[in-house]
This record gives structure tokens, sequence and C-alpha cells, in this order.
């Protein structure tokens, strides 16, 4: 599904946070074969594989802890010359019916869902700053345009991280361009877990969703690659919906 590369992200130095799976390795593949250098960021080890693979470094980091992002995007920064763009695509997906939801899930899904792209943006501002025509990318949801039971968790840090995309957008104007990406559901390990049963999660999808099925994380990336690469280069702000027409907003 992917067209062949053309180096739209040549010269390009970039972070991609998530990047062990889903939407985030897809992202960093796809950057990856339209020139980009890469910074990998991840929970744990998970990035190693495939940092090797594509040539990218890679950083084990949890994106909640403001020391640990410090850390990592100046030694990225260091590695690879600077800094042109930031795709924050960490994040949990917890399922939780409200009287379900503890306290310490709520913080924790706040924590990597809106502290984490928070944390990581503030770090690398200065990096972004000083390259221009600089891009962050972050990855919001559906949920954040039209509410979904079971997810307050969730759906109010993407809703948080769709908000804090456009004051960005305003405060780091006209170095950095800011936008959000909000996919709907997508084949991810996330999703995948939410709903195991395919034939059930096809049936979900065609009664919510004006294409009838759900996406595939190549169509998210290359909705990513489109906001952070020069063809989008008027646009900021901007809360993309990619969702087959779940919520038309």
């Amino acid at each position: 599904m992917s067209p062949s590369s053309n180096g739209r992200l040549a010269g390009r130095r970039i972070i991609v946070t998530g990047a062990a799976s889903g939407i985030g390795r897809e992202t960093a593949e796809l950057f990856a074969r339209e020139g980009a250098a890469l910074a990998l960021f991840d929970v744990g080890e998970g990035a190693r594989e495939l940092a090797g693979r594509i040539g990218a470094h890679a950083f084990s980091v949890d994106v909640s802890d403001e020391q640990a992002v410090e850390s990592a995007v100046s030694q990225a920064a260091e590695r690879m010359g600077g800094l042109d763009g930031l795709v924050n695509a960490a994040g949990i997906f917890p399922v939780r019916k409200l009287e379900e939801t503890s306290l310490e899930l709520w913080r924790k899904t706040l924590d990597v869902n809106l502290t984490g792209p928070f944390l990581v943006s503030r770090a690398a501002a200065r990096h972004l700053r000083a390259a221009g025509a600089a891009t962050i990318v972050n990855v919001g949801s559906g949920s954040a345009l039209l509410p979904y039971p079971e997810l307050s968790a969730y759906g109010a840090s993407k809703g948080g991280l769709a908000m804090l995309s456009k004051v960005l957008a305003a405060e780091l104007a006209p170095q950095v361009r800011v936008n959000v990406v909000c996919p709907g559901m997508t084949r991810t390990g996330m999703v995948t877990s939410w709903f195991p049963d395919p034939e059930a999660l096809a049936e979900r999808a065609k009664s919510v969703y004006a294409l009838g099925r759900i996406g595939e994380p190549i169509e998210v990336a290359q909705a990513i690659l489109f906001l952070t690469s020069a063809e989008s280069s008027f646009v900021t702000g901007v809360t993309l919906a990619v969702d087959g027409g779940r919520t038309y907003h």
C-alpha cells in the first residue's frame, strides 16, 4: 500500500517516540525509506532491533520521565547534528468503565499520552527552532473528536493532546509547524487486544466507519509523513482525522 520512496525527508533529522510497535514503528520504517535520519524512542529495548535494521539511533526512554527525556533528546540531537522533526507516537490504551478506572491508571494514562508529548516537545523545542522549517506531529485519536464508552482516561488524554498541539502551533510558529493526527481504529496490537476476534472487529468497523473497515498503520503513517514533509509547508495547528469517516470532523 506504500508508494515508492522518493526522498521526501532527505536530510531531515527526526525523533519518533513509541517506535517499537504499531503506528510509531510503521512511521519510523516509512521515514527511513524516505531518507530521514532517525532517533527511535521506546520504553525498554524494543526499538533497538528496528534501529539496527534501518540504520537509526535507539534510545530506551520512558516518555513520562522528565530527566530521561531531557537526556535522550539531548543525545539524539548531538548524534544527528540537530533536530528537524518530532513524531510523538508513544501511548497506552486502557479500556475501563468509569467505576473501574483507578486513580493510578488515570494518572499513568495522562502521564504517557499527554505529559509525555509535552516533555519531549519541550526538550526538543530549542533544537527545532534552531533548525527552522521544523515539524512536530502528535498522534492523537478519534476518541479526541468523538467520545467512546469505557475510554475516559484515554479520551481525556488524547483530547488534551489535541489542544496542546494547537497551543504549540501558535507558540512555536513560524520556525516549527505543529499538527495532530487522529486515527480511528487501526490494525495495531492495541486495537486487536481490544477486539481479538477478527470477525467481530470487522463487523464493528462496518457499523461505525463510512469506509466499512479499520485502518492500516501505513495509512496513518502516510498522513504523518505529509505533515512532516515540505508538502504541508503551509499547514499548522491542524487536527487531521484519519479515521475512515467515523467522525467527519
